[in-house]
């Protein structure tokens, strides 16, 4: 899958009155199929997820988001509007299931980019609060990389006669 998107993710979680955001810049691709857009983009080692491939799914209709991502961590969140999900996450110490409820969820994606916001509430299993977790997905189209063409002109000579 070509990666011609640049995708900036800024996470902000809420927690105990704290607030901490992180943001990411890396390449990715956007795919439009079967009613939903999907974002991919490889992890780095400065997400702490280095080898694993995160899928970002969300529905035309903006009602769901499911965050996938597949490797060494991997894990599976589904934000939707109306309805608590149990989902799966994986962690450096182990796999731990949370409650996921949306708040909100607004996309404007078309090929060209776009965005997507949304909002949800953590908890755990015993439905007690974690965190608020507000996502901005950013992605903007790269231009096209046009394939360098080497020129080559000859020196002009002007020809003299006697």
């Amino acid at each position: 899958m070509e990666e011609n998107y640049l995708i900036t993710i800024k996470g902000t979680m809420e927690q105990r009155g704290d607030t901490d955001t992180v943001e990411l810049m890396t390449r990715g691709s956007l795919v439009h199929k079967d009613g939903a857009y999907y974002i991919v983009y490889k992890e780095t080692e400065t997400t702490g997820y280095e080898g694993c491939t995160t899928t970002v799914k969300v529905a035309e209709d903006a009602r769901k988001v499911s965050m996938l991502r597949f490797g060494k961590q991997s894990s599976q969140l589904i934000i939707e509007k109306g309805t608590r999900h149990l989902c799966h996450y994986e962690t450096g110490y182990g796999s731990v299931s949370l409650g996921v409820a949306a708040d909100v969820i607004e996309q404007r994606l078309d090929e060209n980019g776009g965005s997507l916001k949304f909002s949800y509430t953590l908890d755990s299993g015993a439905e007690s609060f974690i965190s608020r977790n507000l996502v901005d997905i950013t992605v903007d189209k790269l231009p096209e990389r046009r394939p360098r063409v080497a020129r080559i002109t000859a020196p002009s000579t002007s020809l003299k006669t006697a």
